[in-house]
């Protein structure tokens, strides 16, 4: 595999195309997976059959596809030559629907939040209802500064993939949460004279980590009694499904979760069916 480019690429990424840092770890780990195949092979369609090897699900497979194509495609723009471009076809995934967050185990989890501190408590329900009612990523959670909160307005502004910005509404529940964590509990779990922007804060009164989310969901998982901790995606898929089943309008809900494709909002519609079907 030519690595002539690698250097420009992940700087396109980064700094061209606005890619979060962990998509641009995620193409590094799938190029250096292909390169780890092509230091000892020259036969690109025998590359699947290597993935498989590697443990990697059709999934996963498919993502290292893209990664690679998308790679050689930006060295085509240099003036090289990918013949591999023929044979790297991405395999067909079959797209399961999302198992979202139901309003009962949310409330398990509201619960199961709770502990002994006040302040700790109410960061903790803030961060599960961002999750939930304004259907926030993790990565967008925990990039939210102080500044990105209108109280005036009522709205938060959330940074997206691609570092598009998008302006989510508050609920009056959601306002008054805020509000509340803001004047109460911000300021007993922030140390003295620290000047954080962050909105949310960890034990430590820093900024929360990806980690720091996880195992707060896992900890609060195993207290409501779910059999696994609870995947962050799951609050999306909830905030999307109650949207869609209160009236809401796709577009909207495009808008609202930063979906670049109506498709992957509409994928919310069988959700709907599906559950309307069982019921």
């Amino acid at each position: 595999m030519n690595e002539k480019y690698w250097i420009d690429f992940f700087d396109d990424l980064q700094n061209v195309r606005g890619r979060a840092n962990n998509t641009v770890m995620a193409y590094r780990r799938d190029l250096e997976l292909y390169k780890k195949f092509s230091d000892k092979n020259n036969r690109t369609i025998e590359f699947f059959d290597f993935m498989k090897k590697e443990g990697l699900s059709t999934r996963s497979q498919a993502r290292v596809i893209s990664s690679v194509r998308t790679y050689l495609k930006f060295c085509e723009t240099r003036g090289e030559k990918c013949p591999e471009l023929r044979d790297l076809r991405p395999p067909k995934v079959k797209t399961s629907l999302p198992k979202s967050m139901t309003v009962q185990e949310f409330e398990r989890l509201f619960i199961a939040c709770e502990t002994g501190d006040l302040a700790k408590t109410g960061r903790n329900r803030l961060t599960l209802l961002f999750l939930y009612g304004l259907g926030c990523r993790v990565s967008e959670l925990i990039q939210l500064n102080l500044n990105d909160f209108s109280a005036t307005d009522r709205w938060v502004k959330v940074l997206g993939k691609g570092r598009k910005e998008r302006l989510i509404p508050l609920t009056e529940s959601l306002y008054l949460a805020l509000e509340h964590y803001l004047s109460f509990s911000r300021p007993q779990i922030i140390e003295e004279k620290t000047a954080n922007p962050s909105l949310l804060l960890n034990d430590r009164g820093h900024r929360p980590s990806r980690v720091d989310i996880w195992r707060w969901l896992a900890a609060w998982s195993a207290k409501a009694g779910f059999d696994e901790p609870v995947h962050p995606h799951r609050f999306r898929h909830g905030c999307a499904t109650a949207l869609l089943e209160g009236g809401a309008d796709l577009r909207s809900i495009q808008i609202m979760l930063g979906h670049a494709s109506i498709q992957t909002t509409q994928v919310y519609t069988s959700v709907t069916t599906n559950t309307a079907a069982k019921a």
